[in-house]
């Protein structure tokens, strides 16, 4: 049996000089489920998908585990599927442009602890409703099987269902600060 990592994170004024961010992760095994979520001030959307999957294999006390990761973010997703982070390393963290890999010292932190286990990676979509209409559904988990591979309806929506899951608990810190923030302007 695999632990199941899923990972969102979210940002309040993405890109502005008063942002916001949070992240959240849902850890499930055999039935079991550990929850976790934080964010920071002056951050990006980016910087929060890769901090919740950070701060789940940080939450780890064993090495070697078969996890399976379901994030929406493909930015992350695919730095992992298409292996970017090889080039990275090798160009001397310059991405294809020649220019300096954007939050490189969380993908150094991230490939750490990723090469302590076996992973593997789900891209699900973002904000989407599991209790949408069925047609609804099926028309996206096309698309998930399209990226995905051939898996039981019955577990996209359950992915979906921890996906606004992790969305809610992303939103948990930006939610608990955004007053914070406007009392310092």
């Amino acid at each position: 049996m695999k632990l199941r990592i899923y990972t969102d994170g979210a940002c309040s004024g993405n890109q502005n000089e008063s942002n916001i961010g949070g992240w959240g992760c849902v850890l499930e095994y055999a039935g079991r489920e550990k929850e976790l979520c934080g964010g920071e001030l002056d951050t990006t959307n980016n910087r929060m998908e890769l901090t919740a999957l950070l701060e789940a294999f940080r939450a780890l006390n064993r090495e070697g585990l078969d996890i399976e990761i379901c994030s929406d973010s493909s930015y992350l997703v695919n730095c992992f599927r298409s292996r970017w982070y090889e080039a990275w390393e090798r160009n001397g963290w310059k991405n294809s442009k020649k220019q300096p890999v954007e939050n490189r010292e969380l993908w150094e932190q991230l490939l750490a602890e990723y090469r302590r286990h076996r992973a593997s990676f789900v891209l699900v979509k973002g904000h989407l409703d599991p209790d949408a209409p069925r047609e609804k559904l099926e028309k996206e988990y096309a698309r998930f099987v399209k990226h995905n591979g051939n898996r039981p309806f019955e577990e996209f929506v359950s992915m979906l269902r921890y996906n606004v899951r992790c969305d809610a608990l992303a939103n948990v810190f930006i939610k608990e600060h955004r007053g914070e923030l406007q009392e310092e302007r």
